[in-house]
């Protein structure tokens, strides 16, 4: 079985996310850290401009988004499992509440003045300038709410969980692990990079029990790998992963197609379709460097639309 290739850099929130969960599964992987800004040209050989932190490798197949990266995980080693029978349905839902709205209330919060400061401590000033420069333009349309209105909504969120966490169980959904606890769970420790905002979750003792929980599962085992040989070994495989074309999808396979995130860094992905059903959508492209690769997407967070033939 060929291993795991994570794409991703130490101070990543989803990046943290998705080693968890590589950690609760023991699993053996190779890191790859890639730049937390643009130019990112090692990254494009492999993803065709999809420039968002981890993406995922497994030979030629290269996995975007940590929805689809966790499926994935767990796919390949599906005990312990993260998608437990009794509480499948609802565990994805709370995910992506912790994806979507728990993580944008925490992060921009986390990032006001008094955490800025810890979060880039050591940083020359032009290296933080660059980096809010390139946030702001994956991000153009972002509005950031008052601090007032932002503190407020992270302890509606944090007094969700503890409630969550009332009656003592270990996981936010019951006596087992889930993918609720992983997508949560990056959220408090990005906060808790920067010890000035993270004083505001010295009253959610549960909270705080059920943190240490999840990130004592740490980190599995990984071994260093650098941007040149994971696009080496892409250029050297030839083998993809099973996909198809759903007669119903409503496009053909081989349709020239582009791949948008549907929220922001709005880099839009252009290949040959070559796998599309109601979860995924995979295109076939071209990389003077990498060769040939599969690149798979959600079809959740994500739009795909054919691309309009050039005349002759």
């Amino acid at each position: 079985m060929d291993d795991i290739v994570l794409h991703h850099y130490a101070t990543s929130p989803f990046s943290e996310k998705v080693r968890l969960v590589l950690g609760m599964k023991q699993m053996r992987w190779r890191s790859v850290t890639v730049p937390s800004i643009l130019p990112k040209p090692d990254v494009v050989a492999l993803t065709g401009g999809y420039r968002r932190t981890p993406f995922m490798q497994i030979g030629a197949d290269i996995y975007c988004d940590s929805a689809l990266m966790c499926r994935v995980i767990d796919r390949r080693v599906p005990e312990p499992p993260l998608y437990p029978e009794s509480t499948h349905g609802l565990a994805a839902i709370v995910a992506q509440w912790a994806d979507q709205s728990f993580f944008w209330t925490a992060v921009p919060f986390t990032m006001q003045p008094a955490g800025v400061t810890h979060l880039f401590a050591g940083l020359p000033p032009e290296a933080v300038k660059a980096f809010g420069a390139d946030r702001a333009a994956m991000s153009p349309a972002f509005r950031r709410a008052p601090l007032h209105d932002q503190a407020a909504a992270f302890h509606d969120y944090l007094g969700r969980l503890e409630h969550l966490l009332a009656d003592d169980r270990p996981f936010l959904l019951g006596a087992l692990p889930s993918i609720a606890d992983f997508a949560a769970v990056q959220s408090i420790w990005f906060v808790r990079r920067a010890p000035p905002v993270a004083a505001h979750l010295e009253n959610y003792r549960r909270v705080d029990v059920w943190y240490e929980r999840v990130t004592a599962f740490g980190h599995g085992s990984p071994e260093p790998m650098t941007s040149a040989e994971a696009i080496a070994l892409a250029h050297a495989t030839t083998a993809f992963a099973p996909c198809g074309v759903d007669a119903e999808a409503g496009l053909a396979a081989g349709t020239m197609v582009g791949v948008t995130p549907a929220d922001y860094a709005h880099d839009e992905v252009v290949g040959s379709l070559v796998g599309l059903d109601a979860s995924e959508v995979v295109v076939e492209r071209v990389d003077a460097r990498a060769g040939t690769v599969h690149v798979h997407f959600p079809r959740i967070g994500f739009h795909v639309k054919a691309l309009k033939k050039e005349s002759p």
